[in-house]
C-alpha cells in the first residue's frame, strides 16, 4: 500500500501502526516522528509560522476569506506518487487541507485510491480515528495492542487522579491555545483537563476553540493557566508570552500569585489528535499538581 498523509496528526497514527514503509508522501507539517522527514512533501502555505502570534491570526484570516482552507496541494507531484490511499480531515480548516481538495484530486489519479476523512473531537474519537485507519490497511492486530497499552496510561492517570481528589477539591483551569487573541481550548482538552483533575474553567468539551476576552480570565481568576499555542514549539510561545504578562490585572490572578502558570509545546502536544494525547493527558496531570510533587517535567515550562 502507498499512503499520503495529509495532516500531521494521520502521520502519527499511521506510524503508530507501524506503516512508515507505506507512507510515500506527508504535508510541511508532518514532523513526527522524526523519520519520515526524507519523505515528499505535497502541501504548500503562505503562512509564515515563525511569525507572532498576532500576525499569524492575521494572515489566516485574511486567508480563509479568500479560500476554505490554508494549504493547496501539489497535485502534480500526488499523481507521481501513486497512493492507494490518502488520509485527510475536516475538523479544522485552519490545521490541514480540506477533504473536498483530498476528495477532488483523488478522483484524477491514475489507479483508484481511498480517501479516508478523520475527525475526532474527543478522546473516545481518537481510538476511533485509530482503529478506522488500522481497517484500512489491514494492522487491526497492531492497534489492538496499541490501544490496549495508551488505556493503560489512561486508567494510570485516572486512578491517581481519584487518589488526589479524595483529599483535595478540583483544580481550576484556563487553558489557552492562542495569546494575541486570545483563544480558549476545544474538542478534547476539556475532557483531559476532567480526566486529571481539573474543571476547565472557559471552555466546553467537544466544542471548537474560540476567542475570549482577557476580562473572562480576570473573572474567573483560575487556579492555573496552561498557555500551549496551537503549533508553536515552547521558543515560539515564550515570545508572545509578555502580551499575556502586561495584560491589567495579571499580578493579581491567583495563579499568578502562587506560581503556577505553565507553557507546553503546542506543536508537539494537546493540539494534535494523535496518540501523543496521552502523553498530553499526563503532562496536564502534573501541572494541575505540581505544587504537591514539586517534581519537573521536561515537557512543559514553568513560567511564573
Amino acid at each position: 500500500m502507498r499512503i499520503i498523509s495529509l495532516l500531521p496528526s494521520a502521520t502519527e497514527i499511521i506510524c503508530l501502526l507501524e506503516l512508515q514503509n507505506s507512507l510515500v508522501g506527508i504535508t510541511h507539517g508532518c514532523d513526527f516522528p522524526a523519520d519520515i522527514s526524507h519523505l515528499p512533501v505535497v502541501t504548500k502555505t503562505t503562512i509564515d509560522h515563525h511569525a507572532a502570534s498576532s500576525e499569524i491570526d492575521r494572515q489566516v484570516r485574511k486567508a480563509l476569506t479568500h479560500s476554505h482552507a490554508l494549504y493547496t496541494l501539489e497535485e502534480e507531484l500526488i499523481r507521481a506518487l501513486k497512493p492507494d490511499l490518502l488520509v485527510t480531515q475536516s475538523l479544522c480548516n485552519v490545521c490541514a487541507v480540506d477533504q473536498a481538495q483530498a476528495a477532488a484530486i483523488a478522483q484524477t489519479l491514475p489507479g483508484p485510491a481511498q480517501v479516508i476523512n478523520l475527525e475526532p473531537a474527543s478522546l473516545q474519537d481518537l481510538f476511533a480515528t485509530i482503529q478506522r485507519v488500522a481497517a484500512a490497511t489491514g494492522t487491526e492486530h497492531i492497534a489492538e495492542k496499541k490501544l490496549a497499552a495508551m488505556t493503560a496510561r489512561i486508567e494510570n492517570v485516572q486512578q491517581r487522579t481519584a487518589l488526589h481528589l479524595n483529599s483535595a477539591r478540583r483544580t481550576r483551569v484556563v487553558f489557552l491555545e492562542w495569546i494575541d487573541p486570545l483563544f480558549n481550548c476545544g474538542h478534547w482538552i476539556p475532557e483531559l483537563i476532567d480526566m486529571a483533575g481539573g474543571i476547565d474553567c472557559l471552555s466546553q468539551a467537544g466544542a471548537a476553540a474560540k476567542t475570549i476576552a482577557w476580562q473572562d480570565i480576570v473573572r474567573v481568576n483560575p487556579d492555573v493557566l496552561i498557555v500551549c499555542c496551537c503549533g508553536y514549539t515552547l521558543p515560539q510561545a515564550g515570545k508572545d508570552i509578555a502580551t499575556l504578562k502586561a495584560q491589567a490585572g495579571w499580578e493579581n490572578l491567583r495563579c499568578v500569585q502562587t506560581g503556577q502558570v505553565f507553557m507546553v509545546d503546542g506543536n508537539a502536544y494537546f493540539s494534535r489528535p494523535s496518540p501523543r494525547l496521552i502523553d498530553s493527558l499526563e503532562i496536564l496531570q502534573h501541572m494541575l499538581h505540581w505544587h504537591h510533587s514539586q517534581q519537573h517535567d521536561p515537557r512543559c515550562q514553568l513560567i511564573c
